[in-house]
């Protein structure tokens, strides 16, 4: 059978769809301006095969179908010493295929079955192909086609609205089919994607908000709640059958028999509820978020463990009600609903108000009981999966930021033989990867030091004499007092007293916070 080509927009060549990809790739990454970035890569998905357009998606969003495959820098560097292929030949498929060749490959000989394979794969590609295929086994394609870009390049590739694709990617977790069918079927194939009970979607999220008088300042009346420090579920409710994901869409029903239970016991047919369970102390004092975690980490011993750590689940939203999908409904009618229709004792504190001084007691009363702060939400906003939307905005007593760590430092004195001081990254949501804030070495006990030690080792990519760099994986909550104007970092930032206060093991990198959060949390705190 013969390659397809395509013809390549910018200097019309035709080429394989590999090297189509690559170009595509660098083009995107050389360019500047986030129009010209989806303009390149909507011509790229116009001119793909239909067969070829999920992978393309993939790909270009740095994913690959299989997820995690395992393959570490040594690998790639091992494979990428074979001689480069004078003429391009790799088709997607045969790309994918050898994929997941590389992530089925177990037991005795594997790693002798994966090093053939990616020698086989990298001599058989060029030596553009050879640099696309490393960054992107290695999750270090930095041409800056994240989801964000993606969207709007399928939406001009199709000539279909962007909100369209938006709603259609929010139910359907898979982007590369919704590409297809927007390239192929228009808004008629984006309206076949819609909530389905018993298959999770990604939650809504939150941007951080300086303080309450801030909050309403922005939001005008707002549905303030308590921000519980616990562990985000999503319960889907379909007959009989109950099912609770985590906030990754992992099932953890199993863990948590109480939230089961108590969405069973609703006199419903259907329903899809967000919240948030947490493991409550004798008089309703939350538990730190790693006791909570504990209940989901755990599968044996179930019995005892809920006896000593039984679980309370708070629900915050509804985004299916029976027959009706509400999601995109006004925030205002899915908390009327809540109130009307579920019981009290399930319920998050909620309190509806535009006036400051209200809404400063109802956050020191949260605080009083000992959770977090609150969650300031817009009254008229739909419900955004996936998004961290301004329409959600979470203040607490101290402010953090979700970051990524993208190198530490060895230790000295007391701290010798362990990774100790941390380079913390925000996500660049514009261009992709992200962009370094500061370090710190403060908040770190000494378990927390193996444990990263151990942890960064296994993301290694590369080292220096002092540094080790990582793949940017580890999200870790960062507290800080406030931000300041650095000529030494890209982004023109740096944090001030920053001290860890935690990882987060319910966090990807894809869902840290964003340069632009800390450039408005920046312009936030006024002159300087």
């Amino acid at each position: 059978m013969g390659i397809c080509l395509v013809r390549a927009a910018c200097d019309d060549d035709w080429v394989t769809p590999l090297a189509f990809l690559a170009q595509t790739s660098r083009v995107v990454a050389e360019t500047r301006s986030r129009t010209a970035k989806v303009r390149s890569l909507a011509e790229c998905l116009r001119c793909l095969a239909p067969e070829e357009v999920g992978l393309a998606v993939c790909f270009l969003t740095g994913t690959l179908r299989q997820g995690k495959v395992g393959i570490g820098a040594t690998l790639v560097s091992q494979a990428s010493t074979a001689p480069a292929a004078a003429t391009a030949q790799l088709t997607l498929a045969e790309v994918d295929r050898i994929i997941a060749g590389l992530a089925a490959a177990s037991g005795p000989g594997s790693a002798n079955r994966r090093r053939d394979l990616l020698r086989t794969l990298f001599s058989r590609a060029t030596a553009a192909e050879q640099e696309f295929l490393a960054r992107l086994l290695l999750g270090e394609l930095r041409q800056g086609a994240l989801q964000g870009l993606m969207f709007d390049a399928i939406a001009v590739a199709a000539n279909v609205p962007g909100s369209a694709v938006r709603r259609a990617a929010m139910y359907g977790a898979d982007l590369a089919a919704v590409a297809q069918a927007a390239l192929h079927q228009g808004s008629a194939g984006l309206n076949q994607f819609r909530l389905v009970p018993l298959t999770p979607i990604a939650p809504m999220l939150a941007q951080p908000a300086e303080n309450v008088a801030a909050a309403l300042a922005d939001l005008g009346e707002a549905a303030l709640e308590w921000k519980l420090d616990g562990a985000r579920v999503q319960v889907h409710k379909s007959g009989d059958q109950v099912r609770v994901y985590s906030r990754q869409l992992n099932d953890v029903s199993v863990a948590v028999p109480e939230v089961v239970q108590a969405v069973r016991a609703l006199p419903l047919r259907e329903v899809v509820l967000d919240g948030e369970a947490i493991a409550l102390a004798a008089g309703g004092t939350p538990q730190p978020f790693p006791v909570t975690m504990r209940r989901f980490g755990r599968k044996a011993d179930l019995a005892s463990l809920r006896a000593e750590l039984p679980l309370q689940v708070f629900f915050f939203d509804c985004l299916r009600w029976q027959d009706d999908d509400i999601a995109d409904r006004p925030a205002r009618e899915r908390f009327e609903l809540l109130e009307r229709e579920l019981p009290q004792a399930l319920r998050i504190p909620r309190l509806i108000t535009a006036d400051v001084e209200v809404a400063q007691e109802f956050f020191q009363s949260a605080l009083a009981r000992g959770h977090e702060g609150l969650m300031a939400k817009g009254l008229d906003a739909p419900y955004e999966a996936g998004s961290r939307g301004s329409s959600w905005q979470k203040i607490k007593k101290a402010q953090t930021l979700d970051l990524v760590v993208l190198a530490a430092e060895w230790g000295h004195g007391r701290r010798t033989g362990w990774l100790s001081n941390l380079h913390l990254g925000a996500r660049d949501a514009e261009n992709g990867g992200f962009v370094m804030l500061g370090k710190t070495f403060k908040g770190l006990t000494d378990a927390l030091l193996e444990w990263q030690t151990k942890e960064l080792l296994a993301r290694e990519i590369g080292r220096d004499a002092a540094t080790v760099y990582v793949r940017p994986e580890l999200v870790v909550e960062i507290a800080y007092n406030d931000l300041q104007a650095s000529p030494h970092y890209p982004g023109g930032l740096a944090l001030r007293f920053a001290r860890v206060k935690r990882y987060r093991s319910d966090k990807q990198a894809a869902q840290a916070d964003t340069i632009e959060t800390v450039r408005k949390a920046y312009r936030a705190q006024g002159p300087r």
